[in-house]
């Protein structure tokens, strides 16, 4: 069975190579989805049949229970909530990692222990253990802090890197210990403890608006740690899907932090956010500015040919994409070219106003991102923006002393006319002001996005 098993692996890798490289689309993304999960099955049969499992019963219970819950709970998440179920499935991923490698260790017979001592299985054990572990507890903090169970701000206390530093010394120790002598089950119970606690010091001093950047970093642990199982198990395929999972996982993380202008470390360590700012550069009076309503910007939308909407968090906490989609398709009934311009790390997770928008059934071809759209807003008539905040903020390009200074933003301030939807004056996650509300053509709707948007709407129906 050996040849055939190997090909099914062979079959199931270039399954999941196809898969991710029609996740790079929206529009191809459903197909992708389905490419990897028949490379997954293939990938599952093969390995009962070649490892000879012969409890068919329980395989197939465990099929339904898991496929039931998975089914329930894709079809009962809101949305909006994606980002939270993300994080979950990510702990999941890491969690079940560190219990196989930790059920192989405990399967080592001390007469056995010198062949396995300082090899490569024995490597592979305590860091799928140790990834695992720490992926499984800062998935459940990251899901918690998106779900506003704990504060979503950074959470901070003195000599809190050291502690981390030294934590993270012994816990390299403890897996250069357990890796030389397997039957030191003492040690491997502490790295466990450890490592979960670990997790939680390295993701609670991270802020809810960095959250994209975490997220697809405990996806790329995820992947590293079923890669390290891949080689515990001697399992080919789950040593090429686990890498292809941590390896695009870094690839999307390095994405959020150039989208950011910073650093790994710097979104990592910094605790950005933790002490907002009262305004930015410097403090200095901004203006004065201009409120209006929904009917006034009718008016303005009556004369225009092209509106960029440009979603934001906002957007996704008021539920506001099925408006949105009323609202855009009402303007093209009227000879307006609606686009959606997307920044990528607007949002909890990345893509999050992809999958808004696409939940809401706006075309893929509308969503345009940033390095696309920005050359179009200088021509732009309208561009209206829904709780986006940071990403529209133009301090970001001539500011020095702002925080956000050199990250890239939508360039919204050049179109001719701004509507600006938000709750209130408050300042983004950087904690600085946007002087964008303040331009002569800034106008800003307070209220709740939904509300607002179908305010909108039924002005201009009515104008």
């Amino acid at each position: 069975m050996g040849t055939p098993i190997q090909l099914a692996y062979l079959a199931a890798a270039v399954l999941f190579i196809l898969g991710l490289r029609n996740l790079s689309s929206a529009k191809t993304a459903p197909l992708g989805n389905q490419l990897a999960a028949a490379g997954m099955a293939v990938a599952i049969i093969a390995t009962l049949i070649g490892q000879g499992i012969v409890g068919w019963g329980v395989i197939l219970a465990g099929v339904v229970v898991g496929s039931s819950i998975g089914a329930v709970l894709a079809r009962r998440i809101e949305m909006t909530a994606m980002p939270q179920m993300v994080a979950l499935l990510n702990g999941f991923g890491g969690g079940a990692s560190a219990l196989v490698a930790s059920a192989e260790l405990l399967r080592i017979e001390p007469a056995m222990a010198g062949e396995v001592a300082n090899s490569v299985k024995s490597w592979a054990i305590v860091l799928s253990t140790l990834i695992g572990a720490v992926t499984a507890s800062g998935s459940v903090i990251a899901f918690a802090k998106l779900q506003e169970l704990m504060r979503g701000a950074p959470i901070t206390y003195p000599g809190q890197q050291y502690g981390n530093a030294i934590i993270g010394v012994g816990v390299f120790v403890l897996c250069a210990m357990i890796a030389l002598d397997p039957t030191r089950i003492t040690a491997f119970t502490i790295l466990v403890g450890i490592a979960l606690v670990l997790g939680i010091l390295l993701v609670i001093p991270i802020g809810g608006a960095d959250m994209p950047v975490v997220i697809s970093l405990l996806n790329s642990y995820s992947g590293l740690a079923a890669c390290s199982t891949g080689f515990v198990l001697g399992n080919a395929s789950l040593v090429i899907s686990g890498s292809l999972v941590g390896a695009s996982g870094l690839i999307l993380t390095k994405i959020m932090c150039d989208a950011m202008n910073r650093s790994l470390p710097n979104v990592l360590f910094s605790a950005f956010g933790a002490q907002p700012e009262s305004a930015g550069g410097g403090g200095e009076d901004q203006g004065v500015a201009k409120a209006y309503t929904p009917d006034d910007a009718a008016v303005i939308f009556s004369n225009a040919t092209s509106c960029i909407v440009v979603p934001g968090y906002g957007m996704a906490v008021a539920q506001a994409q099925h408006a949105v989609r009323e609202l855009s398709d009402l303007l093209e009934s009227k000879g307006v070219n609606v686009q959606f311009a997307i920044h990528p790390v607007a949002g909890r997770m990345p893509g999050h106003m992809n999958v808004l928008l696409a939940e809401a059934d706006v075309a893929y071809d509308k969503l345009i991102e940033m390095d696309d759209i920005n050359p179009q807003f200088p021509e732009t008539d309208v561009a209206l923006i829904l709780g986006a905040n940071d990403v529209v903020n133009p301090s970001a390009r001539h500011d020095e002393s702002s925080p956000i200074f050199g990250m890239p933003i939508l360039d919204v301030d050049y179109a001719k006319n701004v509507f600006v939807i938000k709750r209130s004056m408050n300042p983004g996650f950087a904690g600085v002001q946007n002087p964008l509300f303040f331009h002569d053509n800034t106008m800003m709707i307070f209220g709740d996005a939904k509300k607002v948007v179908l305010s909108l709407v039924d002005a201009v129906k009515n104008y």
